[in-house]
């Protein structure tokens, strides 16, 4: 009798969990990309390099074109911040991880004043630089 439930164990079928191990990762694949959320803003266009490939995943402060500002943390992204919630929250988050890259998405049609308030404000929070995301301008050919 041995004999026999050792071969039935040994006739385990394991295509069907292949199948579906396939299935879970194009699942995965397509809603990455998704993952990367946030405000609606039009980021300015420039040409300039990549910052170098961090394992952390950085805070992303954004502002709109009427100012208001927007934080990466929490439940709700999508909710406006005042700028002294903002400071709290990026200083807490550094306190934890020193080296959490910090970056700004602003819109371009920003005031030039709001970004500098901004990067002021993450600079008192602790952050030792702050990046400007931009896009790359649109190569005509």
């Amino acid at each position: 009798m041995t004999v026999r439930r050792r071969r039935m164990l040994a006739d385990i079928n394991v295509v069907p969990y292949i199948d579906v191990m396939l299935v879970l990762l194009v699942i995965f694949m397509v809603t990455a990309p998704m993952l990367m959320q946030g405000v609606e803003v039009k980021l300015p266009e420039a040409t300039a390099a990549p910052v170098a490939k961090q394992d952390a995943e950085p805070l992303i402060v954004s502002i709109n074109d009427r100012g208001q500002l927007f934080l990466n943390l929490g439940v709700d992204e999508k909710q406006a911040l005042e700028l002294a919630t903002i400071r709290q929250r990026v200083a807490a988050v550094l306190r934890r991880s020193p080296e959490k890259p910090v970056l700004v998405w602003g819109d371009k049609r920003v005031a030039y004043g709001d970004v500098v308030v901004l990067m002021t404000a993450l600079q008192e929070a602790g952050a030792p630089s702050v990046g400007l995301v931009t896009e790359n301008p649109a190569v005509d050919g």
